[in-house]
């Protein structure tokens, strides 16, 4: 049953406006809206009572009245001028995603192995292959989750990405989602991504906005991970104080596969963001990784489900935050471990900083285990800034600020070494340090800073 009034403006809008998002997208997108609505209109909105929706108020998130582009308006924004920032010295093939619309418009890239495909879900989705019709919402569409019903019934395009057997990208895959809009804006981004067996892939999303206004972006990622392929998968914000990003990831990974999962917070509103991961099939294996930076008003939500569905997978997690000011974090992590999983190997940490007295940490790290030969563990800790380093330090005539910051660094610094892309992991260093610094980072030639 509904239990708010924030769900009633977009159920609404769905029996208002559904014959123009259907007209605005493909046959494949089109063919689960409706169920999805059903879905949505009988659940609505999880209340902070639902487990795994307790640290942040998604009701309260989706009140306000956005706009939304149903009608698929061009957006002036030419990025390759807007935006230039990229990770220097990393050689990648760049795409652009302008609110939750691929962008079509784009310069020559760099050769891409023979069979690899990327660009608009709208494109590929309305000539569909076997696989696009059959793998499109699979995950998504099983999850019970009211966001991603949503982002479902409402969502007209998105990002494609196939690998075919044995294929390896050797240059990574950026892409640059940018929020731009003249007035309050609501975005609904889908994300496809297939690799098949033994292929390999590294990709890297990068979230900015580039007006001065309040938008609310859901995100939902797909990820099919074949038998023995690979796939790195990192996910850095850098938005502003009026954004609020609801993203949703859902992993199957087959036997031998390996993910590395990356999610980078660095500016912000309100996010939270919820990976859900299920091995499929034996001997596959998953880092997952986190690293926040919060001071402020800001509000930071990681939520994660790990599910051990077979036996000999491995799984290890480690999510750091830092927090100033009166920002909010939480972490909530839990490992399923299922009968007939034996010879499972976990591990969660969760470590957390808060700088100031007012700054508030939630963890909450669970596993629950039906099967009875497994080696699993979880912790988590939260603290402040060591008294004795801050004063050890200032006696050697180091200021107090430069002290916090020395120490704030090599906190954090244990989860961005262990990123896969060397020099993604240096420009982190240097954006985590102007971060702790508060100055905001304004990358050469880039228009949407200013």
């Amino acid at each position: 049953m509904i239990t708010s009034g924030s769900e009633q403006q977009y159920i609404d809008l769905y029996k208002q406006c559904r014959t123009m998002i259907h007209e605005h997208s493909n046959g494949v997108m089109n063919s689960v809206r409706d169920e999805a609505f059903e879905r949505f209109a009988a659940n609505g909105f999880p209340s902070k009572k639902v487990e795994r929706y307790k640290y942040t108020d998604i009701q309260q998130l989706f009140a306000p009245d956005y706009g939304l582009n149903l009608n698929r308006l061009t957006i002036p924004v030419d990025p390759y001028h807007a935006f230039r920032c990229d990770v220097p010295n990393l050689s990648t093939s760049l795409y652009f995603v302008v609110n939750d619309v691929f962008y079509q418009d784009e310069k020559p890239k760099g050769h891409l192995p023979e069979g690899v495909v990327i660009g608009s879900l709208k494109e590929h989705a309305a000539h569909p292959s076997p696989l696009v019709s059959q793998l499109y919402n699979n995950l998504a569409g099983k999850a019970n989750d009211a966001t991603t019903d949503l982002n479902t019934m409402l969502a007209q395009d998105g990002l494609y990405v196939y690998v075919p057997k044995n294929v390896k990208v050797d240059r990574a895959i950026q892409v640059i989602n940018i929020l731009r809009s003249d007035v309050d804006l609501m975005v609904n981004r889908r994300v496809l991504i297939v690799l098949e067996a033994g292929a390999e892939l590294k990709m890297l999303f990068c979230d900015h906005a580039a007006d001065d206004r309040n938008f609310l972006a859901t995100q939902v990622i797909e990820a099919y991970v074949g038998e023995n392929a690979s796939l790195d998968l990192y996910c850095l914000e850098e938005t502003h104080h009026k954004s609020v990003r609801v993203s949703n990831v859902y992993i199957d990974q087959q036997r031998d596969s390996r993910v590395n999962h990356n999610v980078i917070t660095l500016h912000n509103g309100v996010t939270r963001n919820k990976l859900d991961l299920t091995f499929t099939g034996e001997g596959a294996e998953c880092q997952c990784y986190g690293c926040v930076i919060a001071d402020k008003h800001q509000h930071v939500d990681n939520n994660t489900l790990i599910t051990h569905k077979v036996p000999h997978c491995t799984s290890n997690e480690l999510y750091k935050y830092v927090l100033d000011n009166q920002a909010t974090g939480a972490f909530a992590g839990r490992v399923l471990v299922e009968h007939g999983a034996q010879k499972t190997t976990s591990q969660m940490t969760n470590q957390n900083l808060t700088a100031s007295k007012e700054a508030r940490m939630y963890t909450q790290p669970m596993l629950e285990i039906y099967a009875d030969d497994v080696k699993c563990a979880h912790g988590s800790t939260v603290g402040q800034l060591n008294d004795a380093a801050l004063f050890y330090m200032r006696q050697r005539g180091i200021s107090l600020e430069e002290a916090k910051v020395l120490l704030q660094n090599a906190f954090i610094n244990e989860v961005i070494d262990k990123m896969q892309l060397e020099p993604l992991r240096d420009r982190l260093h240097y954006l985590v340090e102007k971060r702790f610094r508060g100055e905001l980072n304004k990358c050469k030639g880039c228009q949407l800073c200013k």
